[in-house]
């Protein structure tokens, strides 16, 4: 019989309970793992290279910077250990364990959950420097940022492994057969999940940002009409609100990118319906969610000139000398 066949199974020695293979390594899908093996390298190079950037230059110990630095480990992780495991899925044939899967859930519960969570703090970042900027050094501190982003990965880590408490004890309760890798959650749940980590985050992100965009008209408005009369000082209050409107206009970028990419993954649970048999959707929608770890870098590098200028230091290991975590990042 077909279905008996060894190269169609995960487990070929275990006929009766093992899965079987519903994408086979064929020629034409060769492509498509090197087209997916090269995102995940280029993702971690990428997002390696912003956290080097940000950690190793004095000058770009910002608050904002810091929370870029948080989401930007957060997508490096999401290059280093999902995508892989992702990859090795595509043959619908888990060969790690129940363990692993286990864990490779969690792992991924928490990134994505950790990312979401980097978004509101960058949205509230953006929000007080535009909408209240004088107070904005005394408001939002590199201490004050620190401890909300340990409060973010904290709370993504005790948050996920609460409601995945069963899975974890017993991590192959759901699967049908031998080779397989399922997490299923309880309807209510699921339910406070998707309210949780993504319609409250979103609608948190969305508000923010259409306010920040308000406040930033606003303030051109102003500009145009006071401009013949700016003095000196002036000019440099304006250079200063400048500088925060392009800030704002990146990081609203990087949260449209995010919203695009987040919104297929969270779909069928918004509509209350089950795609997780359609394979074609669930790789789609989880591959589409990684792809947004590898966009945030190559939208920094198009946005910040002090991104492309400690890339350059980085990769002829200027950086390696002495001193050359003083060097001047914002010119």
């Amino acid at each position: 019989m077909e279905t008996l066949e060894g190269a169609e199974l995960c487990f070929p020695q275990l006929i009766n309970i093992s899965c079987k293979k519903q994408f086979k390594h064929h020629a034409e899908n060769i492509f498509i793992y090197i087209l997916l093996s090269s995102i995940s390298l280029v993702t971690v190079a990428l997002n390696l290279l912003v956290i080097i950037s940000i950690s190793h230059f004095r000058q770009l110990h910002s608050p904002t910077n810091l929370l870029l630095l948080s989401l930007a480990v957060s997508d490096f992780l999401v290059g280093l250990l999902l995508m892989p495991v992702r990859i090795l899925l595509l043959g619908s044939c888990w060969f790690l364990g129940s363990v692993m899967c286990g864990l490779f859930q969690y792992a991924s519960y928490i990134i994505t959950s950790s990312s979401v969570g980097n978004m509101v703090l960058i949205s509230v970042d953006r929000y007080v420097a535009i909408h209240d900027p004088l107070r904005y050094p005394t408001k939002v501190t590199q201490k004050r940022v620190q401890i909300c982003i340990c409060l973010c990965w904290t709370c993504s880590v005790s948050y996920n492994g609460a409601i995945l408490n069963d899975f974890l004890i017993h991590p192959d309760t759901y699967n049908s057969c031998y080779g397989e890798c399922v997490v299923e959650i309880n309807y209510i749940p699921e339910a406070v999940d998707v309210i949780l980590t993504f319609i409250g985050p979103i609608t948190v992100i969305v508000v923010l940002y259409m306010r920040v965009f308000v406040v930033v008209l606003s303030q051109a408005r102003s500009m145009r009409s006071q401009i013949a009369a700016v003095s000196v000082q002036g000019s440099v209050g304006v250079a200063a609100k400048k500088s925060e409107r392009k800030a704002a206009k990146t990081l609203g970028v990087v949260v449209v990118m995010f919203l695009m990419c987040f919104c297929p993954y969270f779909y069928p649970a918004l509509v209350g319906q089950d795609m997780s048999t359609t394979v074609t959707f669930s790789v789609f929608s989880v591959w589409l969610l990684y792809c947004n770890s590898c966009l945030n870098p190559v939208i920094y590098a198009y946005f910040y000139p002090w991104f492309r200028k400690s890339l350059k230091l980085i990769v002829t290991l200027q950086i390696l000398q002495p001193d050359s975590c003083d060097a001047n990042m914002l010119q």
